[in-house]
């Protein structure tokens, strides 16, 4: 293998001659040998972004020429498309608050526009990665733009599942009105409910996650491009600081803005805080739908079994015959994940000092997996799970029939004593409550059918 070498303020290195990264990328390599994840897909395609968007503001403000811009767009044009990527390979958790990251993508930038323009990848007087694609900017600037235009990226995804989501559930909100079940508190028999009205109840928690996802996006769409280090916009054109945002939102087709207190956007990265925050309380949600539905069709012959969901595998290598509730359980399990990663989160954002969280490289890596997983989790709910599950209406209906609970509904008529006196002989006898108020002769069979109505008790 052939070989160029390449010299920071560190020293020199070995290359690879047909390596598109460069020193400092590797020396980041070598050192961060973390999670042996390398940076995710959407956030190379952002930092590209950045960069093109960098390039066309100062060659607009004339600190640019013409050639090395075009190189440069060029460039990023290729990696946005998918071509390059092999080349971004800092691991994802890294020192140096993402200076790695950013370098390497100034160094692969650089070194294919050098291509570009008829230059020999290492040439750096052709197109430098500081000087030219880098200039204007810091990665105290470049990272947290980056960590917040792939943010909405994935966002966008998991809020197309969602939205899927609460159709689903919408649609068997209508499809169980009918069913009437026992309601359940604390475990225990409570009053009949619809089967429909659960799932109504799960379709709004959706909803409203929803709500919080659109909230926080404005946030998101605030940028400190064009402050450089810490917000002050050291050797950053007035014109470019003005502009950067505009012209970075045109080629990612998002409203982006500069922030107001580009001091303030550098220091503080508590949006990320807050979209793992939305993340955690949607997941939570889940879990408790998943966990509801495991316990619904529990059995199918010794638990509640009121509905059946979709089999899509084998459940046990010893027991014949059963299946488990395997994406329930997968969607639980993405909630740990997100609740795990949302401390990590917590964490990291706390730890920043003064003008810099140098923490940034580990609340994306957490961030991204958390709404990737949500998204994917909710995706195989849906498809495997919540569109094929059926209900057990006579089951349904036998348990509630059976139940002492709608004891609750001749309360109003007969006292609590007497009404408490019936439930406690109906649980010692097995006898049903309709048996026992008809023994005790109070009402005629109309009052009965009308009083014991239970479809009625769930309006």
């Amino acid at each position: 293998m052939a070989f160029r070498t390449e010299s920071d303020s560190i020293g020199s290195k070995q290359i690879p001659a047909e390596a598109y990264y460069g020193v400092q990328s590797l020396r980041g390599a070598e050192n961060f040998h973390i999670t042996g994840a390398k940076l995710h897909p959407e956030f190379i395609n952002s930092l590209a972004a950045i960069k093109k968007a960098s390039a066309l503001n100062n060659l607009a403000v004339g600190e640019l020429d013409k050639s090395i811009c075009d190189a440069i767009c060029q460039a990023c044009d290729e990696i946005m498309a998918g071509q390059f990527h092999d080349q971004f390979i800092c691991d994802a958790i890294q020192g140096g608050a993402g200076t790695t990251a950013n370098m390497n993508a100034n160094e692969v930038i650089a070194n294919r526009a050098i291509e570009i323009l008829g230059g020999t990848k290492g040439d750096y007087s052709v197109v430098h990665p500081n000087d030219h694609v880098n200039r204007a900017q810091s990665t105290n600037d470049v990272i947290p733009t980056a960590g917040k235009i792939t943010t909405i990226k994935l966002l966008q995804a998991a809020v197309k599942e969602l939205q899927r989501l609460e159709k689903s559930l919408a649609a068997k909100e209508k499809e169980f009105d009918s069913v009437v079940k026992m309601g359940r508190t604390q475990m225990q028999d409570a009053v009949p409910i619809r089967l429909g009205q659960e799932f109504g109840a799960y379709r709004s928690v959706v909803a409203r996650d929803l709500k919080r996802f659109s909230e926080l996006m404005p946030y998101l769409y605030s940028i400190n491009m064009g402050g450089t280090a810490i917000g002050t916009c050291l050797n950053a054109n007035r014109g470019y600081v003005g502009h950067i945002a505009v012209t970075l939102g045109e080629i990612t087709g998002l409203p982006l803005v500069k922030a107001d207190d580009l001091v303030d956007a550098t220091q503080h990265v508590d949006v990320f805080a807050q979209v793992s925050g939305v993340l955690r309380t949607c997941a939570l949600s889940l879990s408790k739908m998943a966990n509801d539905l495991r316990l619904m069709s529990s059995g199918p012959r010794t638990g509640f079994g009121e509905i059946n969901l979709p089999a899509k595998q084998n459940g046990s290598s010893i027991m014949p015959g059963k299946v488990n509730p395997v994406i329930p359980e997968v969607m639980s399990q993405v909630a740990f994940n997100i609740i795990g990663n949302d401390v990590a989160i917590t964490m990291a954002a706390e730890g920043g000092q003064l003008e810099l969280n140098a923490f940034e490289p580990v609340i994306y890596y957490n961030l991204f997996e958390s709404i990737m997983t949500l998204t994917n989790g909710v995706n195989t709910f849906i498809d495997n799970c919540i569109d094929g599950i059926t209900a057990n209406e006579k089951h349904c209906a036998d348990l509630v029939h059976g139940s002492v609970g709608i004891i609750t509904a001749i309360c109003p008529k007969v006292g609590y004593q007497l009404a408490a006196s019936i439930a406690k002989e109906a649980i010692k006898t097995g006898a049903s409550v309709r048996e026992l108020l008809e023994r005790e002769n109070i009402f005629s069979k109309e009052e009965l059918d009308e009083i014991l109505d239970v479809y009625a008790m769930t309006k």
